[in-house]
């Protein structure tokens, strides 16, 4: 995978979300909600249902410290438990 991140679309990410606890909640035209308590704060995001590598700006979004907070280590981490499906 090297240093930057990898190549994921939005369908493969929840996937992964899913089995890290996140919980899907609504379907948007857009994409899906998912919601996750962490240390008693409940963290949003919403991610495009598309079978499309997401851009990397997205990406980084998405993994950032205002959304999920995983990072791009945690991602490749999911990735390395769970396998991209």
């Amino acid at each position: 995978m090297g240093g930057g991140l990898p190549a994921i679309s939005g369908n493969q990410l929840i996937k992964l979300l899913k089995k890290d606890n996140w919980v899907e909640g609504r379907r948007g035209k857009h994409g899906i909600t998912l919601t996750k308590n962490v240390d008693g704060r409940v963290l949003v995001t919403t991610v495009p249902t598309k079978d499309d590598s997401l851009p990397s700006g997205t990406l980084s979004s998405i993994i950032g410290s205002q959304q999920t907070r995983i990072g791009k280590d945690g991602l490749k981490q999911l990735i390395q438990t769970h396998g991209l499906k």
